[in-house]
């Protein structure tokens, strides 16, 4: 398997468990399993920062440029709800 298809894989499973770690921290009934989940949260956070942040120096992680004209609509669009 390339480097490229198992730091996919990876963003992927850190992906998955932000948001678990999200949820948990929300829902969570006690300060200590929510400060628990918290701090899962944000250790996943950085790990998944790092990856994506070493696929795009790579060229392994897209993103395309958006005009200006399409994010202003956007912002009309939901400011005005």
């Amino acid at each position: 398997m390339e480097d490229r298809d198992l730091m996919e894989k990876e963003l992927l499973v850190i992906k998955g468990a932000c948001d678990l770690y999200l949820h948990g921290t929300i829902e969570s009934s006690t300060t200590e399993v929510h400060c628990a989940f918290k701090e899962a949260l944000n250790i996943s956070l950085d790990i998944q920062n790092k990856l994506y942040n070493l696929m795009s120096e790579k060229g392994w992680y897209k993103t395309c440029v958006v005009e200006q004209t399409k994010i202003d609509e956007a912002k009309q669009k939901y400011s005005a709800n």
